[in-house]
């Protein structure tokens, strides 16, 4: 009835009313176009028009359910530049590989894990949750490996997600009075010390301890010519117990990693089909183009730990104390003696019967441990021969076992199919 009274109407007004319908051929004026996009336009790659919502123009970091695809080779690396196709946007950025820990803090992912989901973060136009995403390395078509190299899931715009590393700073005590200690190289300025404060900290010995403030110029922290500033960088720390100067003090903690705020459109309609568009390069290609080597850190390698043996001082005992101790437990002062005993130092000359006797008794103890060790090889080749019978057996059993599940199943399977022939009857 509509469309009857829709067709008595002129087709300017029917357009105002109902709109273009299904079908129609339509001219659009497209304003600011590059010339290029004129120049380099092919009639048989048409462009698909669409449109984006209000929430999709604007820029801000995006978090997404990763995972590398399974017939990629190699797996990602964090902050390599990665092609993602994203709703109608394709463009280039560098994502930040991240998992989310019990305790809901995302940490840093050097590489995507192998066959497991992780959070994505990267900097880009926004695209609404669930939108599906396909992120590949280039745009070359002379690749011979599978081109995909991941696919994610939007999950939100997250700008107070924060994705967090661990780091270690290592320091070493400069002065220690009682419980207290000055810690040095540990932190590079006040400042640092100010953030830190409160951190816990540990000895290798296990004491545990915590970050109090900078060390004033008074404590110990004075400069070394006057005139000078004091040295900065020197905490004080207070511990559990009293450590020493030969141990090693150290702080764990995690510093928040910047994703980086980079995203670079594809312009693959700005030049011919025959051009591959490049982008930014990674690490790995720009060596390979200039022959550089990977720089190696000579800290970052593992060596093996030689520690020199500590020398204690020996154990002293008060006077006072020595007396009310019981006399075993007093420190017996017995001289060293400088020549041997006599008793050690007499040698042994044995008669012509006792000779005879000792080497009789060494011919017995010959023979015994020669029938020891015989015995031992028969039991264990014998011990050997009960194994490989008894895996036959097993062997024989998960057979038989096998065959009567096979016809139990079967069995089971002609009842099940009997009772339904029954029921649909």
């Amino acid at each position: 009835m509509n469309v009857a009274e829709l067709n008595d109407l002129d087709e300017a007004t029917r357009v105002e009313v109902e709109g273009y319908r299904t079908g129609t051929y339509l001219r659009l004026e497209v304003h600011d176009v590059p010339f290029e996009m004129v120049e380099h336009f092919d009639p048989y790659h048409p462009f698909l028009v669409g449109g984006i919502g209000l929430g999709e123009e604007n820029v801000g970091f995006m978090q997404v359910r990763l995972k590398k695809h399974r017939w990629h080779k190699k797996v990602l690396k964090t902050r390599d530049p990665t092609i993602v196709s994203i709703g109608w946007r394709r463009y280039q950025t560098m994502p930040v590989y991240a998992i989310e820990d019990h305790n809901g803090r995302y940490r840093m992912l050097k590489y995507t894990p192998e066959h497991m989901y992780c959070v994505a973060m990267f900097w880009g136009p926004l695209a609404p949750p669930h939108t599906g995403v396909v992120a590949v390395q280039n745009l070359s078509n002379n690749q011979a490996a599978f081109r995909i190299t991941a696919t994610a899931e939007v999950l939100e715009f997250n700008h107070a997600a924060r994705i967090v590393k661990k780091i270690k700073l290592v320091g070493y005590p400069c002065k220690i009075f009682k419980k207290t200690a000055l810690i040095k190289d540990m932190f590079t300025s006040d400042l640092e010390i100010a953030r830190f404060e409160g951190a816990a900290v540990r000895t290798v010995s296990g004491i545990r301890g915590q970050v109090k403030k900078a060390a004033k110029e008074e404590i110990g922290n004075q400069p070394k010519k006057k005139g000078g500033y004091p040295k900065e960088g020197i905490a004080r720390c207070t511990f559990e117990d009293r450590i020493l100067m030969s141990d090693i003090v150290f702080l764990r903690a995690w510093t928040q990693v910047e994703v980086p705020c980079f995203y670079n459109p594809l312009t693959t309609a700005l030049q011919p089909r025959n051009q591959t568009w490049q982008g930014m390069k990674t690490v790995a290609e720009l060596r390979r183009e200039q022959s550089l080597p990977v720089p190696v850190n000579k800290d970052s390698l593992y060596k093996p730990i030689e520690r020199k043996p500590r020398k204690f001082n020996p154990l002293v005992i008060p006077k006072s104390l020595q007396a009310a101790l019981p006399f075993a437990s007093k420190p017996k002062d017995i001289p060293s003696r400088r020549r041997p005993l006599l008793a050690n130092r007499r040698a042994v000359v044995m008669e012509p019967h006792e000779r005879k006797v000792h080497a009789l008794v060494q011919q017995f103890q010959l023979i015994r441990h020669e029938k020891m060790k015989k015995q031992k090889l028969k039991e264990a080749e014998k011990r050997k021969m009960h194994e490989m019978e008894k895996a036959k057996e097993e062997q024989l059993l998960k057979k038989r076992q096998r065959e009567e599940r096979r016809v139990r199943y079967r069995e089971q399977g002609k009842l099940s199919k009997r009772m339904r022939k029954n029921a649909a009857d």
